[in-house]
């Protein structure tokens, strides 16, 4: 029998190291007892007392809303952007747009949340808004630092789009603007899809820029999380955390099944064309 090879022993103990913990929480949040590290007997008493915390589910919801709103803003702000820096020739400034609209990608989170903060303080001082911090300042604050990753990605897709189709569809008469939501916007989708699915995980994610930029009457998922877990793991939040990794999991392998099943179908359409020829 051939031994494994090293690169073989690696991947399995990365894989280990990465997917081990994922696995010890999901089955200590079947346990019956209040203390994480001691084993009780199975039970699903946490996932009723998960649903019964309205602090829980109210925080969940505030996230979600907060993420789809700042992904679908960050979507349109971060491709406005990766239009300037690749479809625009040279203008005076654009090296320093191009490091403004990247700089959040390499900026501590904590330097992003101090500016965002202070930036806030001074607007309420001159005009009065905001008056309070909540979940408006949390959704500028997240699109501000998501529409970066969005750029990135949206511009190297940019990059490689042929702009002889554009040219072609602009030839035949087609406006602009047709063009773009004819031509360019169909070629840039998964580029636009990757970069929303993106922004919504890092904003469902993040919990130093909130912590600075939310009030009393705003808090996201993670601060819960952070805050409970500061006073002693509560079984509830391994019931929640295994609740996330069932739905992200579901989410992977449909997306996985229609891709499938998309790229089965071209396959077969191509086949039969061929047979037809």
């Amino acid at each position: 029998m051939r031994k494994p090879s090293f690169t073989t022993v690696m991947l399995i103990l990365g894989l280990v190291f990465l997917y081990l913990p994922m696995l010890i929480l999901v089955f200590y949040s079947f346990n019956a007892s209040r203390l994480v590290t001691v084993w009780a007997g199975f039970s699903g008493r946490w996932y009723i007392e998960l649903f019964r915390d309205q602090q829980i589910l109210s925080a969940v919801w505030t996230s979600l809303r907060i993420a789809f709103f700042s992904a679908s803003m960050a979507v349109c702000l971060g491709t406005l952007a990766a239009f300037v820096m690749v479809r625009f020739g040279r203008f005076r400034g654009k090296t320093a747009l191009s490091s403004m609209v990247t700089a959040p990608l390499v900026m501590p989170e904590v330097i992003t949340g101090l500016s965002l903060l202070l930036l806030f303080v001074h607007m309420a001082q001159l005009i009065g808004w905001p008056a309070d911090r909540g979940m408006v300042t949390i959704w500028i604050a997240h699109t501000t630092f998501c529409s970066a990753y969005v750029a990135v990605v949206v511009s190297s897709r940019l990059r490689e789009v042929d702009l002889s189709l554009e040219e072609a569809a602009m030839d035949l008469g087609a406006p602009p603007v047709k063009t773009f939501f004819q031509i360019t916007l169909p070629v840039i989708a998964p580029a636009l899809a990757a970069g929303w699915l993106l922004a919504f995980t890092l904003s469902l994610d993040d919990l130093v820029i909130a912590s600075f930029v939310s009030g009393p009457g705003a808090t996201t998922l993670p601060m819960v999380v952070f805050s409970s877990v500061r006073l002693g793991v509560s079984p509830k939040i391994n019931a929640l955390a295994t609740l996330i990794i069932l739905a992200v999991s579901l989410a992977t392998f449909l997306a996985w099944y229609f891709m499938r099943r998309s790229e089965a179908k071209r396959r077969q359409a191509m086949r039969m064309q061929a047979q037809e020829a």
